[in-house]
């Protein structure tokens, strides 16, 4: 008997992730989402309230320090993170056997990064494109060169 093979498209960008499967007639399905609870908070939100202030040594002046690493940007790294955890985890429980990482390059670069070998040897194809917008039904034009086309009577 002849076996299939389960391809998983994982669409994310710094806040929002899916886990999107094929269905047999190459609709294509999401499974599962993830959204970051940081994505709509300011930097100033996830922060101190003020950054620090120094002296001028010149003058009295004194000059706020900004931090070295802006918050906003490490709570979408920390998800992007906690991404990659969920498609090791998905890997690791056979739920796919082909996977296509879809998000914008520096997204997808972490994505990359933050799999383990084998689900890494899974990894068939990317698509450096922010599509986590794109609703289900409009994803197959996107997606088609990973889609298996169905054997039709």
């Amino acid at each position: 008997m002849v076996q299939h093979r389960v391809s998983c498209f994982v669409i994310a960008d710094g806040g929002h992730a899916r886990f999107v499967y094929p269905a047999t007639d190459n609709a294509l399905h999401t499974r599962g989402s993830f959204d970051s609870t940081h994505v709509h908070h300011q930097s100033s939100d996830l922060g101190s309230d003020r950054p620090g202030r120094s002296f001028e040594s010149a003058s009295v002046t004194r000059h706020a320090i900004e931090p070295r690493h802006d918050p906003h940007d490490m709570a979408k790294t920390a998800f992007e993170r906690f991404v990659a955890g969920k498609v090791c985890e998905a890997s690791a429980s056979d739920a796919f056997d082909a996977l296509v990482l879809v998000a914008p390059a520096h997204v997808l670069r972490t994505l990359r990064d933050g799999l383990d070998a084998p689900t890494a040897s899974k990894l068939v194809g990317t698509l450096s494109k922010d599509l986590t917008k794109v609703p289900d039904d409009e994803l197959y034009p996107h997606l088609k060169a990973w889609v298996r086309p169905t054997q039709r009577a």
